[in-house]
Parts: C-alpha cells; structure tokens; sequence
C-alpha cells in the first residue's frame, strides 16, 4: 500500500530552538516539485502515514480543490483527517513546514517546530525537572575511602570512556520542575541548549498523542468504496478521537520517530553525540571500557539507559561468577585420577557386566566401555559444585541488591528521585485499539437502546414520567464506557486455551525427542562397527540436543508472535498495561520451550524405567531410556551446554546481525529499483530524515531483556551441572553490549525518550529466578547427582571410611533367566562368555533374596537423605539470601544524603525568594506612602517621622515566610 511517513527533528531559528517533523505522501507526482523546501536539521521525531491522494503543484496546499483522480472513500479519509489533524497541530502552538521536493520515490515530509513558548508550556504539564541556576558541593569521600577511590580511578582511567559526561563530577545543580512563573529560578542563560534533542522530542511526541482528530468524511476503517449512514457518522463525530497512536495504527500515518543527531561516520561529519556513541560505545574495539551510560540515557532517554546500565551491571557481577565457577571447573579437573567411583568404573579387572540398555538388538556390555563417561562427570559432580550452587545462590542476592543501588545512584543523578509512576497518568494516554473496541461498544449500545425506546409504546396520559426516563437514557449514554471482564472474558478464555495448547506442544515435542533417542539407540546398537556402538549415548545425546536447539528457535519466535497476538485481543487500556501482560506471556512460553527438555534430562530421565523383566514403555513399544552408571548430570551438561550456547550464538548473535543487515539490504534495492537512474546522486542529498526513514524502526526493549532474562535463568537454575555457565554467559554479553550499541546507533530509527525509574517487571522476574534457581539447585544436587548417595555410603556402609565399593553397592544384580518373552539379547555370547548375572542402577534386592527385584532398604535411606538435604539447603541458602537482602540497604548512604540536601537546598531557595519578595513589596509600599504623605517642616509638624516627635513602635515581624 502506499505510504506516507513523518519525521521530527530540532533546528534553530533566530533565537529559539524549534522541533521539526515531516509528513511523507507515496502516491502519484504532480509534473512540478512539491511545495516546501526542507534544510539540513539536527535530530528529534517523526511520522509516517498511507495515502494516494495527488499532491498539489508548487507553493500550494495539499487541498487545492483542484480535480482528483478517483480515489475510494477510505483513502479519501485519510486525507481528510491528516487534513484536520494537522490544523489541530497549528491550533496546539505547532508550526508545520511541508517539504515534498524530496529523495524518495513518492514521499513527501512535513516538518513540525515546536516553538520556545510551547516547549516551556509542556515542560511545565509534564513536570519535567530542569536545572536551576542553584549549585552545590557533592559531599566526597574522606580519609581512607577518599584515597582507595583516588587510586581506583588511576587504575581505571584507560578503560573509561572518554565522554564528558561520564567524569566524576563534584558539582550538581539542583533540579525542580519547570514553572513559567519560576523562570527566574531556571538557568535560562543558553536556552538554545536548555531542552536537549532527547527532551524537546519527547515534548514533541506528547503533543502528537494529545492531539486529537475527530472529524471523518467517511467512517474509519469501514467498508471500502462505500458511505455510511450519516447518522452513525455524527456518533463517529462525537465518540472518535483520534491521536497519533490512533493515526498510525489506522494507516493515516505510517511511522513516527525522532531523528539522530547526524552521521556517524564519513570525512567531513560535524561532531555529534551520535558520532560520539559510535566512537566510545558502538565500536567493538571498546568492548574493554566501561559503558557512557549518562550519555547514552542524554540520547535515548532513561529507559533504554536504564537496560543499557542493568546490562552493564549484570555482565560485571559474572565476571567473579566466571571466576569460581573456573576454580571449581579446575578442582575437578585436579581431582579426576582421585576419584575412586570413577576409578572403579575404569577398571578392567572388575568385571561388571550390564543389563542391556534396549530390547533384542541390545546386547550386554561392559562398564569398563562408559569409562570416559564416568570421568568426565567428575569434572561437573564434585563436593566443590555444592559449594559452588551456594555461592550462586548468594550471587544472585547480591546481583539484585546491586542493583538496586545501582539504580538509586542513577535515580540521583538523573533527577528521578521524585519521579512517580502518578506523574506517568499524565501521559498514558488510551491504545488506538482500546479506543476503537470502546467506540464500538458504544455505539452497539447506543443502538440498543435505541431499538427499546422504538419498541415501547409511549404513555401519552403520562407525559412527564416518559420525559424522566429519556432524561435518565440520556444520562446513561453520557457515562464514559470502558471495557469491563465480561467484554475480553473471550480474550481472556482464548488466551487460557491457546497457552495450555502451546505449552502441551513444548511438552510433545519432547517427547518426540525421547522417542527419536530411543529409536537411534536401537538402530545405532545394531550397527557392525565397535566404534559406533561405543559411542551410542554420545551420538544420540549429541543430535538430540541439536534437534531440540533447533525447535527451541524456531517455536521461540512463534511463541512471540503468538503472544503478542493474545495480548492484542486482550485490548488493554495503557502500552504500559499492553506492555506487562505481553513480557508475561512471552516469558512463560519461552521458559517452557527453552527449559522443559532441561528439566526432563535433570529430573525425569532414568527415574521410572522400571528394571530388567519389568520396564515401562511408551505407547507399548519403546522403552524408558535409562541414565549412565555414572549418572545424568554429565548429559544435562551437555543439554545445557549446547543449547545456552547455540541459543546465544545463532539466535542472539547471529540473527541479530543478520536479520538487520538483509531488511537494509532488501529496503535498499526496492528504494533503487523505485527511484530515477541517477539513484547514486539522490542517495548522497539525502536529508537526515530520509536517511533514517530507511532505518529500522525500534520495536522496544522486550526481546533485548527476554534473552539476557533466559540466559540469567541458564546461569543460576542449573548451574550445580554447568559451572562454566556463567563464563560463557560473560563471553557473551562483552559482545551483546556492543551489538546492541551499534543496532541502536546505526541500524535503528532514533526511539522516543521515555521517563523511567527501574526496569520494571523484569526485576520481579529476576528475583523469581533467583528464588526458583536454589529450589531446582537443590533437586539437582541431592537427585540428580551422586553426591547424596555417596555421602549415605561413606558413613553408612562404608567398611574402611573410604569410597571403595561405592559402584558396586549402587548395582542391583538380575538373573537372565527372567527377562520377558521377546525381551532378551539376540546375541548373549556377544562378550565372547554366556552371561548368566547382570546388573544395573538401582537400589532392589538379588534374584537370590526371598523378596527378588523388591526395593531394598538403602533405596529408602538415599531418598531420606536427598530429601533431608533438599530442606536442609533450601532453607539455609534462602536465609543467606535473605540476610544479604536484608544486610545491604537498598539507597546508598551517600546518596540518601544528597537526597536530603537537595530537599534542604530547595526550601532555603524558596524561603529566601520569598523574603526577597516581602523586602520588594515592603520597599514598594513605603515609597507609595512617602508619595502620599505631605512633606515634614515646622509649618506641619505631624508629618514629621516618629522619630523627631516620639519613640518608634516595636514590630513583632519584619518580613519572611509563615
């Protein structure tokens, strides 16, 4: 469909700054120029809309009356309410400038200046906080803190950017928000920097949302090519209200973004923030240097600062989890040829034959064969991976508590400190959606009544009572509609099947999987060559992992889109609102998709597969798969290797740079097959705001945060079976941060600047994580590992004291003479000896016991104990935490200190321009009565002050404030 786009941006006129936008028409050309002209301008905000109306010759308005081609009615509307829409523009204080001599193929741009007057009028309805000409000392550190943060600082210098805005700073001006009446409290000395680009964008914007339309030629978004009754039209008149959300979201306009401050790159660019972002932020070469985080919250706004500084903190505080979890790696690596469990496996001369692992094709097989299996579990399943599950444990406290402070800090120097979610009302404003579903529900029930009143006879001998309830229909219709539950009851029933279908396919999928597993080990047990039946649980470990990182992808962006959709038929009232219900949704579906083939290996696997003679099967067919002799943890490290790495390199990595990279390049050849053949030359007069129409818009920071709130889930849920999570995590997000950068500063429109104090949901997600992380650490550690029983046996039955013995008190014995019909070996003699006892892993009595194949009483002892220490930890690490949350204050002292001296400072400045007030007008009034007075001589002594004729009156108060 055709298109037309908006694009706002900041340039200065004589002595004011003034905020630009353009409108752009895609449709037929006019055989002369558009009218308007467009210069070169420095960034922030713009538009875009749908139209196939002809554009009117030179110098003319869009609505010259002159012939139109035919045209249906709905693009006909649009016409008329950009029309309206952008004379409400000019009624707000706006000033428009169309520009349609433009480098785009059938685009047109209309650039909106916000003048000095407007931009101080909204400043002052959004109470945002401006600096006063009031400056203060920030209190230092002394004595020995003073110097430990001087030598810091040295040591630091080299990997700080080299922003001004990121060095310490030891004056603040205080901040109060602006008042045209207190403009004398402002620094007002430069005002052509007083609203930077961020701010006057965002002044922009609120006027665009607040600015309604309301008038239509022909019903919005109705039955093409057709009038509507005129009646239901005045209704529309009357209930529709349309702003720019609205606007767009009917197609009238097509994008709306700020514009970037200039290039980024090239000879001969002025210098810009931008420039700047790109240089210290945006490069790979500065992955070693702190972030400019002031400067970047300077650009866009606190909320993508505030993700940007979280980041920051999140991949800081990995750096010591990297650290242990190396030591503990290493421990085990030390360890491995000390280990007796695994000695014993390796060893030859035990002889232990095993049952096998799968019906008919399967033949016994040594343990002697799973030997490298054994050791390298070792290396994850140690006495140090309890401590470290600990230390996790307490890292995510702390992790959250830094934060907080971190956040505190930011507050602070952002001027946030007295920001409140209240303030927020002011501008959230209702979603396009929420006021159409409204409209509708209006008018149906409007047309109801409408229908009673016609079927209700009138009382003509009782006039004055039908005159009271018309009145009181009328007072009903007035009442403001909202939607109620019982209006999205079938959204919210929709939303509740289709989560329950997507989750039991998650569910399904595994299973597949199991199937594939088990199916691959009988084909693969079956093949002639050794090598391959060796490595029969590696191979299909390996593939089957594979197979569910590539579900895992796909259904992850299914499960995006799906979810978006069930929060749109939601209809909720606020984007904040559409926001939260949509991160919930999301991240429920993700964390299933990403964690359920993780829980299956870490709790389900190898625990209801029954034994030999009596397994459970799967539609009566295949066989449960069964855990290692040295247990499943070695395979849930490889599960979860794989799939937190080849999520991270495929899905975060590589499709974001992929991704953007092809929409450039498909954006670009469908822009050069449109334009004339001297492309080349139109490419380089580009404006900045044709520039970055082309760019990608932003589409918020929910998938940012959902990767990293998935990766921070694989850093602390297992990480009992993956100590070197997290430095895989570190490795990554050093390159996240940069990747993200540069999407933001050179592949993406410049975003609306948004207020905000933290992160919002997401920390509440981050704290359920954590909680959650030390349950399933401690079901790890106590069921899925050996630690529990090699603990049961070392004081329990150990003879010596020492883990000698430990495989084979973990090996029940089976006689083969009991295997189901159809069940045993083909070939017995496989191993070159007829078998006649095997065993496998489990707590049961022998064959030779009068209770054969029943649980034995170690079975219950182990499951006591895992339990025992499943409360034991759980309680101990979840006071630990508390204790931390509880040890470490959630604002800094210092910064709890400037809070309160700035609160001191404003008072002082508002008493003393009030005393200065009182002084003016007591020296006004004294100087009107000296006027009023006769003059003091000996011909009229009365006149003469108190003091020639008396003592003067005592006065209780001289001034100030009460």
């Amino acid at each position: 469909m055709p298109s037309a786009s908006m694009a706002c941006t900041s340039e200065m006129a004589g002595a004011r700054w003034t905020t630009s936008w353009c409108t752009i028409t895609r449709g037929p050309r006019a055989a002369g120029p558009w009218s308007g002209g467009c210069s070169t301008l420095t960034p922030p905000l713009g538009l875009a809309a749908s139209s196939r109306t002809t554009p009117a010759g030179q110098g003319a308005p869009l609505d010259t009356g002159l012939a139109e081609p035919p045209m249906d009615y709905h693009e006909d509307d649009k016409r008329f309410r950009r029309e309206e829409y952008e004379g409400n523009l000019l009624e707000a204080g706006l000033e428009l400038e169309r520009d349609e001599d433009t480098k785009l193929h059938g685009v047109g741009f209309v650039k909106i200046h916000a003048p000095w007057n407007v931009l101080c009028r909204e400043a002052e309805f959004l109470k945002l906080k401006m600096p006063t000409k009031k400056m203060y000392h920030i209190n230092e550190t002394r004595g020995l803190l003073k110097k430990i943060n001087s030598v810091l600082q040295k040591i630091t210098d080299p990997i700080q950017p080299k922003v001004a805005e990121h060095r310490p700073q030891t004056m603040k001006r205080l901040s109060y928000p602006f008042s045209r009446e207190k403009q004398h409290l402002f620094d007002l000395s430069d005002k052509d920097s007083f609203f930077d680009s961020k701010t006057r964008s965002t002044i922009v914007y609120e006027i665009l949302k607040r600015t309604t339309c309301t008038k239509a030629k022909y019903s919005m978004g109705q039955g093409e090519g057709r009038k509507k009754d005129s009646a239901l039209l005045s209704k529309r008149r009357k209930c529709g209200k349309y702003g720019i959300t609205s606007l767009l979201a009917n197609g009238v306009y097509a994008a709306a973004y700020p514009l970037h401050d200039g290039d980024y790159e090239g000879e001969n660019v002025e210098f810009n923030d931008r420039k700047l972002l790109y240089e210290e932020w945006a490069c790979y070469g500065v992955f070693y240097k702190y972030q400019p985080i002031d400067l970047v919250r300077k650009y866009f706004g606190e909320k993508i600062g505030l993700y940007f500084a979280w980041l920051g903190v999140y991949t800081q505080m990995l750096i010591p989890a990297s650290i242990v979890g190396i030591i503990v790696f290493l421990y085990g690596c030390a360890t491995v040829d000390e280990n007796i469990p695994s000695m014993e496996m390796c060893d030859q001369r035990q002889n232990i034959t095993m049952c096998p692992l799968c019906d008919k094709t399967c033949s016994y097989w040594k343990m002697s064969s799973a030997c490298a299996t054994a050791r390298a579990s070792h290396l994850f399943d140690n006495p140090a991976t309890v401590f470290f599950s600990v230390f996790m444990a307490l890292w995510a406290a702390t992790f959250m508590e830094h934060w907080k402070r971190k956040q505190m800090r930011l507050n602070y120097r952002w001027d946030l400190t007295g920001f409140e979610e209240e303030e927020e009302a002011v501008k959230d404003h209702p979603r396009a959606e929420y006021e159409a579903r409204v409209l509708e529900k209006s008018l149906k029930k409007e047309s109801k009544n409408k229908e009673k009143r016609r079927h209700i006879p009138e009382e003509s001998t009782n006039k004055w009572k039908q005159r009271v309830k018309t009145a009181m229909a009328g007072v009903k219709l007035t009442d403001k509609v909202k939607l109620t539950w019982r209006d999205r009851f079938p959204a919210y029933l929709t939303n509740l099947v289709s989560i329950i279908f997507m989750i039991a396919v998650t569910f399904a999928i595994v299973l597949g999987v199991i199937i594939y597993r088990i199916s691959m080990a009988a084909a693969l047990a079956m093949n002639s060559s050794p090598s391959v039946r060796s490595n029969i649980r590696v191979t299909v470990t390996a593939t089957a992992v594979i197979i569910n990182l590539v579900v895992i992808i796909l259904l992850d962006e299914v499960y995006g889109c799906i979810a978006r959709w069930l929060t749109k038929i939601e209809v909720p009232k606020t984007e904040k609102s559409f926001e939260e219900r949509l991160i919930f949704k999301a991240f429920l579906l993700k964390f299933v998709n990403s964690y359920t083939p993780i829980f299956y290996v870490a709790f389900f696997k190898g625990r209801f597969v029954g034994r030999p003679g009596d397994y459970v099967y799967i539609f009566r067919s295949f066989r449960m798969e069964e855990c290692a002799p040295g247990g499943c943890l070695m395979e849930l490290c490889i599960q979860l290797s794989i799939i937190m790495l080849g999520k991270q390199l495929i899905q975060n990595n590589l499709f974001e740079i992929g991704i953007p990279k092809m929409k450039k390049l498909i954006r670009y050849l469908k822009l050069k097959r449109q334009s004339p053949p001297d492309h080349e030359e139109c490419v380089k007069r580009k404006q900045r705001y044709e520039v970055d129409y082309n760019l990608e818009p932003f589409a918020g920071l929910t998938p940012e945060y959902m990767e990293m709130i998935i990766q921070f889930g694989f850093v602390t849920l297992f990480v009992a079976s993956f100590p070197l999570a997290p430095l895989f995590a570190l490795l990554n997000n050093i390159i996240e941060i940069r990747l993200d950068a540069k999407k933001f500063v050179t592949e993406l429109r410049r975003p609306v600047a948004v207020r905000a104090k933290d992160i919002g949901i997401w920390y509440n997600i981050l704290r359920g994580i954590g909680k959650l992380a030390v349950i399933i650490n401690a079901f790890v550690i106590s069921f899925t590992s050996d630690f529990i029983p090699r603990l049961v046996y070392l004081y329990m039955y150990s003879k010596n004291g020492t883990m000698h013995g430990f495989v084979n008190h973990t090996l029940s014995s089976f006689n083969v003479s009991d295997f189901q019909n159809g069940t045993a070996p083909n070939d017995p003699l496989d191993l070159g000896y007829e078998v006649q006892i095997c065993r496998y892993k489990d707590y049961r009595e022998p064959p030779w016991s009068e209770n054969k194949y029943d649980i034995s009483k170690d079975f219950w002892a182990v499951l006591a104990a895992r339990l025992a220490f499943v409360i034991v930890f759980q309680n101990l690490v979840m006071f630990m935490s508390d204790f931390v949350d509880w040890v470490i204050p959630d604002i800094p002292k210092d910064i709890s200190q400037q809070i309160h001296k700035e609160k001191v400072l404003m008072v002082e400045l508002f008493m003393r321009e009030e005393q200065d007030k009182q002084q003016l007008l007591e020296t006004w009034m004294e100087k009107e009565r000296q006027k009023d007075e006769p003059p003091c001589n000996h011909h009229n002594p009365k006149a003469c002050p108190d003091s020639l004729s008396g003592p003067a009156p005592s006065h209780a108060y001289h001034g100030g404030v009460l």
